[in-house]
């Protein structure tokens, strides 16, 4: 039985049980997240995915906490933001859940934090990741499972073990994704005597970056030094194997990138030996959780987790272990049961910040093998780097 008509079974034995009807009513938590409309619906899917086999794994396979069924109800963003709040707002209103899960996009998920305000409900982020979505601009209602950019980028800069012989020059996209990510590397070199000599920032779905290069190969190219080009782009356009094709190299300009989804890993095969950081690969990650997420995954679907399936298991767990320890479900006791909250996730314990609910958390420094036999290339694991390596930024004091 596959968890959703495990759900479904959980919510009619609840309906028609004879004791403790009130009890019986299931808990409604909605996943909001884009599932039309973008080349970004992949991560939808797989966090959608994590988060199903995270409910089954964090209640034994039951669906049921404290007695209760766990009902998800899916809401489609299609990656418009005023549909997104407007899904949000129903879910909070006409379908009553107990709080809410998403979005897959930044720009998009940054309209949805008033309206978790405004209906005084919980909202998880995940898997968006810009920092401000913890920022100043956020809410005591907002807790984000998902890594930020600040972790990315302390992680890749960490990676790249930056001194005075690192010069940089950045692409980015003009959303706040790239631009929060670049600010983040910009301040994880700080101090190291690294440089970033030039920022590019591109619209999203730009697939010519043929003058972005060259601004950056004329920025480099003089320059003593080890001479980087860090690309930092979520979408399509395959910037960095357009760039490489420009030949870099003639200027000894090497291209860093963090790690991806599983279907753009085939893509880095032409990068060997390339170091960077990333959320996640199952390979590198040795914990109980994501021995049963690996082994259940490959035998439902034929293929390993990908990161945003880890992401979505992460928040599902985070959601089982506030329910199961809070006292009662008022919004106010929730908040208070998941700040400082830690818990087990497939890439070890995270721990919701109590000063803005950003959930810190490991990454992996990664150098890129190639192997034949196996499609992708292989973020192989050169170290895990433990979240309290990193320095992130305080987004928003929740105690003002």
């Amino acid at each position: 039985m596959n968890i959703i008509k495990r759900l479904v079974a959980g919510i009619a034995f609840g309906a028609v049980a004879a004791t403790g009807a009130a009890a019986q009513d299931p808990i409604k938590i909605a996943l909001i997240h884009g599932l039309s409309g973008s080349a970004f619906e992949a991560f939808s899917k797989q966090a959608q995915t994590g988060f199903e086999m995270g409910i089954e794994y964090g209640t034994d396979g039951t669906g049921e906490i404290n007695g209760r069924p766990i009902e998800i109800i899916t809401k489609d963003t299609q990656f418009k933001p005023d549909v997104a709040r407007a899904v949000l707002a129903e879910a909070y209103g006409d379908d009553e859940v107990l709080l809410a899960v998403g979005a897959t996009s930044s720009g998009v998920t940054v309209g949805m934090l008033p309206i978790a305000e405004e209906y005084e409900k919980i909202l998880i982020v995940e898997p968006a990741v810009a920092d401000s979505l913890t920022g100043p601009d956020s809410n005591r209602y907002v807790f984000k499972t998902s890594r930020n950019s600040s972790m990315d980028m302390q992680a890749q800069a960490l990676a790249l073990q930056p001194d005075e012989n690192l010069v940089v020059a950045t692409l980015a996209e003009d959303y706040a994704f790239g631009r929060d990510g670049i600010e983040a590397f910009k301040s994880a070199l700080e101090g190291t005597g690294a440089e970033v000599v030039t920022e590019e920032y591109v619209p999203q779905g730009t697939t010519d970056f043929t003058a972005y290069a060259e601004r950056m190969f004329n920025a480099l190219k003089d320059r003593e030094g080890r001479k980087v080009i860090l690309i930092y782009i979520a979408g399509g356009g395959d910037a960095p194997g357009k760039i490489q094709a420009m030949d870099p190299s003639r200027y000894d300009i090497e291209i860093s990138m963090g790690g991806h989804i599983l279907p753009v890993l085939p893509t880095y095969k032409r990068f060997p030996g390339m170091e960077g950081a990333v959320y996640y690969y199952h390979e590198a990650f040795d914990n109980p959780v994501n021995e049963w997420l690996v082994k259940e995954h490959k035998a439902r679907f034929d293929s390993p987790p990908d990161f945003f399936t880890a992401g979505g298991m992460s928040a599902a767990l985070a959601v089982v272990k506030a329910l199961k320890e809070a006292p009662d479900y008022e919004t106010e006791t929730l908040i208070e049961t998941m700040e400082g909250m830690s818990w087990d996730t497939p890439k070890g314990q995270m721990t919701f910040r109590p000063e803005d609910h950003q959930a810190l958390q490991d990454m992996l420094h990664f150098k890129i093998r190639v192997d034949d036999a196996v499609d992708w290339a292989i973020p192989e694991k050169v170290r895990i780097i433990p979240a309290d390596e990193m320095d992130i930024p305080v987004g928003r004091n929740n105690q003002d």
